[in-house]
């Protein structure tokens, strides 16, 4: 069975351009609840611990050099079925693929420039989520 919640990241881009209202305001419209919500800044270090799995990939230095650049917001989201419903929301990771009116269709810029993360499995959101927030900032 599918599990209830998601971690997402308003990117650097995304807060830059004030997009970040909007963006949470898509995400309330399409029925997914904030179980915990932060403004925050990645260091070099955390980046690189958080995109870990990246780290063979030739553009894991300007993604953590990109992830450390500015503010994200920090979103743990609960809906049913929440990792794979939030995924299809947010579009494909190239905005240039994403579906028209999703997430990265509307406030993506590049591959990398995409607005938003979404983790990719109920896995992935218990560990992004454990990263980010502390038990006492949920609720």
């Amino acid at each position: 069975m599918a599990g209830d919640k998601t971690f997402t990241m308003v990117k650097p881009d995304a807060v830059l351009n004030q997009h970040t209202g909007a963006i949470i305001d898509l995400i309330l419209q399409e029925g997914f609840k904030i179980k915990a919500l932060k403004m925050t800044q990645l260091s070099v270090e955390q980046a690189k611990e958080f995109y870990a799995v990246h780290n063979d990939k030739p553009f894991f230095d300007s993604l953590i050099s990109y992830m450390s650049s500015g503010p994200i917001f920090s979103i743990i989201l609960e809906k049913e079925n929440c990792v794979e419903t939030f995924r299809d929301f947010i579009g494909a990771t190239n905005p240039a693929d994403a579906a028209e009116g999703t997430i990265r269709s509307l406030y993506g810029t590049s591959i990398e420039h995409n607005a938003v993360h979404g983790s990719d499995s109920d896995e992935n959101a218990t560990i992004e989520s454990d990263f980010h927030f502390s038990a006492e900032e949920r609720y």
